[in-house]
């Protein structure tokens, strides 16, 4: 018998992987790229100038024996439509014969392989006694964010800011449900001011005007910067004693920096073999800017297929 096998978001969420899990298998999958053993090439995307964001990323390994590809596109329009902000598909084939072995939803891989590329992060650079966190945005990716750090950190207090109210209440909601103190604030400024635990998410908009600021945060604080810096004044970003991005190789190939690249310590590849100068510091602050890397979507959907595999669950589809 043929064919492949078709795992659905919800198929996904089910099988039981967890925060600590998802971060793990990132950790150990830049690991093996870091000695050879997976290989990548840089994300590409497309931006049309009307608010849509379109992208692929592409990995390969041999051990486990998948090449995985993923293309995800983002319309701000969906909402309106009933559908959601972000759709996509990752497809997995043998690394050997070619022959294709799953197509995978891309919406919860994308949500939990951000937070947790966020979470190896934080891991090195975030205070481990961390209290208090900022959303600034409080969509999909606050929530993601939300369930990793609070995995992580013995946190108490949450803050959101949006521009959309039902959104903040939803994410406070979330919080409130994990016994956790949550607050809507109207002002960014606000929001940080005091916070161990920054992220930003805002939607990916290059007209939009910056209205963050580095220096407003405390020392000692870490930031999550999921949305390529575009809110952040770019002045301040030399506030940041310690700044990570994603892959160094795939920002030298970005028409766009996402920071000034004398102000970068290191890319997390480099943070986790433990090759930079990077780690907590109660008088630094530090931040991880990042566009998104296909290690993260390759550690997570081989993941979610190995467990899927082993539950017995998804459609067979025959070829």
């Amino acid at each position: 018998m043929t064919g492949f096998h078709y795992l659905s978001d919800q198929v996904l969420e089910s099988v039981g992987i967890s925060q600590q899990e998802i971060a793990d298998a990132i950790e150990s999958a830049l690991l093996a790229q870091a000695a050879g053993e997976i290989w990548t090439a840089p994300k590409a995307a497309v931006l049309p100038g009307d608010g849509r964001y379109m992208m692929t990323t592409l990995s390969v390994s041999d051990a486990p024996q998948v090449i995985a590809v993923k293309a995800v596109s983002v319309s701000p329009r969906n909402p309106d439509r009933g559908l959601s902000a972000i759709n996509g598909a990752i497809t997995l084939f043998d690394s050997e014969t070619g022959v294709l072995k799953a197509v995978l939803d891309a919406n919860w891989v994308t949500a939990v392989r951000t937070a947790g590329l966020s979470a190896v992060a934080a891991r090195r650079l975030a205070d481990p006694k961390s209290r208090t966190i900022a959303f600034v945005g409080c969509g999909v990716q606050a929530h993601s964010h939300l369930d990793a750090f609070t995995a992580m950190f013995p946190l108490a207090e949450v803050r959101a800011v949006g521009r959309g109210q039902a959104n903040i209440e939803r994410l406070c909601k979330a919080a409130r449900d994990r016994d956790l103190e949550a607050r809507a604030c109207t002002d960014p400024r606000e929001a940080l001011d005091g916070a161990d635990l920054v992220v930003t998410s805002v939607t990916l908009n290059y007209d939009t005007e910056p209205f963050l600021d580095a220096r407003w945060l405390k020392a000692g604080a870490f930031a999550a910067i999921t949305d390529l810096g575009i809110p952040w004044h770019k002045e301040g970003m030399p506030a940041f004693a310690n700044i990570v991005i994603d892959d160094r190789v795939q920002e030298a190939a970005s028409p766009t920096p996402l920071v000034d690249p004398a102000l970068v310590t290191c890319d997390l590849k480099e943070l986790v073999s433990g090759n930079a100068d990077a780690a907590f510091a109660p008088d630094r602050r530090a931040c991880f800017i990042f566009r998104g890397i296909a290690i993260g979507d390759f550690a997570i959907a081989a993941l979610g297929y190995e467990r899927a595999m082993a539950k017995g669950v998804g459609t067979l589809v025959e070829g």
